[in-house]
């Protein structure tokens, strides 16, 4: 399908979402079955129904020889058991033509597997897209509740349990369907009482079905959730393995994630354990059955109702109806798992907590004015507010830093300003405009942030710099490599600038991660500038560098700074000290060492 970009106006919740064609499909499909796991399932195909009828075409052809082996085989049975004249004739053709229908499968087959499989691998490849791109959609406070292990298992495991699901039904489900309507149909063209006896057997496989379909799908479900579950311990592991080596805890870890895998292997052997009962009994059953049948059709035979030929065409045939209704019992587990990340990618796809951009005003150039007016925050799990009746104005091009201590807000305050956070009351301005009626992307394409802890990805140094900005010349960004204070870091890496940065950027130190993303910042051009406690994990002398770099960046942009040590804050235009409950004090730093109130005592304490 051609994935032709388009503004699509998708409403999920009254988020404007610019969707690729493929992806407005899936949305909608999600959203019209919700609650109906086989409705999306086959509706998640719509776009790719004709390379699913070919690929059932030739899988028609490639499996004919199953279905015509027993009639060749009864022919030749009945033609060497009661020869003629042309006996050797008839063997020679009823082998020929099975010679040709074999060899026939080997070109059929490939086509069959071509059309269902690039129909598969495309929807495999559009869910896993749209999930990632909802994901960029959803809000923080989401993504700040919903662990990441548990969205990494999303989008790799389930995705992965429905192309599963999907390849069983276009080729073990199709084959079954076609064998059991195939055998019936030859069946009953030749005797109505063993068609009869055939279809007796259906009602058992019913009741056996019905009897376990409960019980295992809730069993998946839990399976599921555990596998989510250790999924998120396994990252917060990988991630904690230097705290625990280095304090020595090694051994608590272990026996840590040893109880969660104990707990994940209990959960399967449930669900293995009820897969074995339903297979297990299912099977005795169906054998039960074509015992009988052999019986039944060998008393026919010899009351002479049917030939000896057509007694051995008959097991042949009841043989392949056990087999393939014994497969669609074992097959259960793979669909309930498969129908079981349905719904869990539905979770992801239809959650309505995305940001509202939708028909609001954009901000085309920003000043970079802030005023906080009378505005208060409180966290949805909490029962008191974080602060309150908070008013502030801070003017365009001035430097504010933020101060106080941990917990008081003032992360908060950063993150309301983003457009992470969201008054609970009062109002927050930007330019004069309410920020919950400016498009936040159009916004935040003036704004950037440097966090306390930087964030490198897998890739080189340059990469990372200019992430977002493919177009900066060599020029512009060695302007910013020297303005963040890294042009003698460059020149001591091996390949400078192209240097890879490996995972989490542990080939780089603290202060060097910080000022790559110092350098990101300035690569931006930001009108408004954030930073986060950007120097309170660093030494005196990364701490040094970092703040040189940062008096570059801060120069004509709104700034605001919070900080930890308060010496690193001299040459704020003002500084807002933070308490419980909102602003305590505000001016700058001279002015609040001469007031001698909070601020005074603070920075007393770190002297």
């Amino acid at each position: 399908m051609e994935k032709k970009k388009e503004k699509y106006d998708y409403r999920l919740g009254q988020q404007e979402i610019d969707l690729n064609e493929t992806e407005k499909q899936l949305l909608d499909t999600f959203k019209r079955n919700q609650n109906k796991s086989m409705g999306t399932l086959f509706g998640i195909y719509k776009g790719h129904y004709l390379e699913l009828f070919l690929s059932i075409v030739f899988f028609v052809l490639k499996h004919s020889p199953v279905w015509a082996l027993p009639i060749v085989t009864s022919n030749i049975i009945n033609i060497a058991t009661n020869p003629g004249a042309d006996a050797g004739r008839r063997i020679f053709l009823n082998v020929a033509f099975m010679v040709v229908m074999l060899v026939q499968n080997i070109l059929t087959n490939y086509f069959h597997t071509l059309f269902y499989a690039r129909a598969i691998r495309n929807v495999e490849r559009d869910l896993r897209s749209a999930l990632v791109r909802k994901l960029q959609q959803l809000s923080i406070t989401y993504h700040n509740e919903m662990q990441s292990g548990r969205l990494q298992s999303k989008i790799m495991r389930d995705v992965e349990q429905i192309e599963t699901l999907s390849s069983q039904i276009f080729i073990t489900v199709l084959s079954i369907i076609m064998n059991v309507v195939v055998a019936l149909a030859v069946v009953i063209t030749k005797s109505l009482t063993v068609f009869l006896f055939f279809v007796g057997t259906i009602p058992v496989a019913v009741l056996i079905m019905v009897a376990f379909k409960s019980k295992i799908k809730r069993y998946n479900k839990e399976f599921r959730k555990d596998m989510e579950e250790t999924s998120v311990h396994v990252m917060e592991m990988i991630e904690m393995i230097p705290v625990t080596r280095a304090h020595a805890l090694e051994k608590k870890e272990t026996d840590k994630m040893d109880n969660q895998l104990h707990h994940v292997a209990k959960s399967g052997l449930r669900l293995d354990m009820v897969q074995s009962y339903f297979s297990s009994i299912s099977w005795v059953a169906f054998q039960v059955f074509q015992v009988l049948c052999l019986g039944f059709t060998g008393y026919l035979a010899s009351k002479g109702a049917i030939s000896v030929g057509e007694v051995v065409m008959y097991q042949t045939y009841f043989s392949s109806i056990v087999a393939q209704v014994s497969g669609v019992i074992t097959l259960l587990p793979t669909i309930a798992k498969g129908l079981e990340s349905v719904d869990s990618i539905a979770d992801v796809l239809l959650c309505h907590d995305v940001e509202n951009n939708d028909n609001k005003k954009k901000l085309p150039s920003l000043r970079g004015e802030i005023l906080f007016q009378n505005t208060g925050f409180q966290y949805r799990d909490s029962d008191q507010p974080v602060f309150e009746h908070l008013n502030l104005k801070i003017e365009a091009g001035k430097t504010i830093a933020f101060v106080g201590e941990s917990g008081a807000g003032k992360t908060t305050i950063l993150n309301m300003v983003i457009g992470f956070l969201h008054a609970t009351e009062g109002k927050v301005f930007i330019d004069g405009n309410d920020i919950e009626e400016i498009d936040l992307q159009s916004y935040r394409s003036h704004i950037a942030v440097v966090p306390q802890t930087p964030i490198l990805f897998s890739g080189t140094i340059r990469e990372n710099i200019t992430y977002g900005k493919d177009d900066i010349s060599e020029e512009r960004l060695q302007e910013v490599i020297k303005a963040a204070n890294l042009t003698e870091v460059m020149e001591q890496l091996p390949d400078g600038v192209d240097t890879a940065v490996m995972e989490h950027g542990s080939n780089l130190s603290g202060g060097q991660r910080q000022r790559i993303s110092i350098a990101r910042a300035f690569i931006r051009d930001p009108q408004i500038l954030i930073l986060d406690e950007a120097t309170s994990a660093l030494d005196s002398i990364a701490e040094e560098k970092i703040r040189v770099a940062t008096d570059n960046l801060v120069k004509n942009r709104t700034t605001l700074i919070v900080a930890h040590r308060l010496s690193t804050i001299k040459n704020a235009d003002y500084i807002a000290v933070i308490g419980r409950g909102g602003l305590k004090e505000f001016g700058s730093y001279e002015e609040l060492m001469e007031k001698k109130g909070v601020f005074y005592e603070l920075r007393q304490l770190q002297m």
